[in-house]
């Protein structure tokens, strides 16, 4: 039972030594993976490398780094250059991101997102365990004239952040596993699961891993968290592959989706996950409240992936 926590960004100081200072917080209260979400600020794939060289018992991703406005070879390059830097503890997770996000702001199309991301990760699987690429798609086209690859960095596991039908098909087929977020137990255990596991079976891959992303938090004070999150979580409300497994988990709204309670309440759902297929459980949304509540759920989240392990 592996379970993480996406660090929230840092709203003070300097944050690659927040970002590092939560980290060290979080592997002392017993998490094993450290993720870090793609902003406009600060790169989310150096600063996975960042914190998984200071912080050496931790495994660190991204989640995820969209893949429109890029371009497979710059993004293998960073991704070798953290998974160096981190002794083999980084793990690419990529994603489609959402229209809003692409074309007013980097002024390129949101056009074909599903053949786009499978010549993308086609290049990116070439690049990581070959080293190089030579590929002419229709969406982009990568050729490599000398060696791509960084030494001392083990080929970079490819998950991404899919949730609908025609996405999980090529993540099955091309990458090792999927990032869902908001998607709930049923969701994952209903359809998220069997599409992507049916898929990576008929393309001859292994198992793919399931990093389900879950909102929430322990708190006592629930009705706050609550609210907090209603106001977090309303941008995914206007996106239809969030309103499709929102949907899907017969909630009307993703902050129905958050998790908040007790530790026993946070615990019984995160079990919930694991029994829907999940492989890996990360927290995320854990500053909804005070910091007081963070470590509070840091501290069971710590306490339940140590009662999971073996001896």
């Amino acid at each position: 039972m592996t379970i993480g926590v996406a660090l929230p960004p840092a709203t003070s100081g300097n944050a690659i030594d927040t970002a590092v200072a939560r980290a060290r917080e979080a592997s002392e209260a017993g998490l094993r993976s450290i993720w870090s979400g793609q902003r406009l600020d600060a790169d989310a794939i150096a600063l996975a490398g960042f914190i998984g060289r200071e912080v050496p018992d931790v495994t660190v991703g991204t989640s995820a780094v969209p893949i429109f406005a890029r371009h497979p070879i710059l993004v293998a390059s960073q991704a070798h250059t953290s998974q160096a830097a981190t002794g083999g503890r980084f793990q690419l997770g990529l994603g489609l991101g959402a229209g809003a996000f692409v074309e007013p702001v980097f002024g390129v199309p949101y056009d074909r997102p599903i053949a786009r991301l499978r010549e993308f990760l086609t290049v990116l699987r070439s690049l990581t365990e070959d080293g190089s690429a030579d590929f002419q798609g229709e969406t982009l086209t990568a050729s490599t004239p000398m060696p791509a690859a960084v030494a001392g960095a083990p080929p970079v596991p490819l998950l991404v952040a899919a949730m609908g039908p025609q996405a999980l098909r090529a993540t099955g087929e091309l990458a090792d596993g999927t990032l869902p977020f908001l998607a709930g137990p049923r969701t994952l255990g209903e359809h998220i699961v069997p599409q992507i596991t049916t898929a990576a079976e008929r393309a001859g891959r292994p198992a793919p891993r399931i990093v389900a992303f879950v909102a929430g938090i322990v708190t006592s004070d629930v009705d706050a968290a609550r609210e907090a999150a209603a106001q977090a979580t309303g941008f995914y409300d206007r996106l239809p592959s969030y309103q499709r497994v929102v949907a899907l988990e017969g909630a009307s709204r993703a902050a129905e989706l958050v998790v908040t309670g007790d530790e026993e309440t946070v615990a019984a759902e995160v079990r919930r996950y694991f029994d829907a297929g999940a492989t890996e459980v990360v927290f995320t949304q854990t500053d909804l409240t005070t910091d007081e509540d963070r470590e509070r759920t840091w501290k069971l989240l710590g306490g339940l992936a140590a009662d999971a392990q073996p001896g």
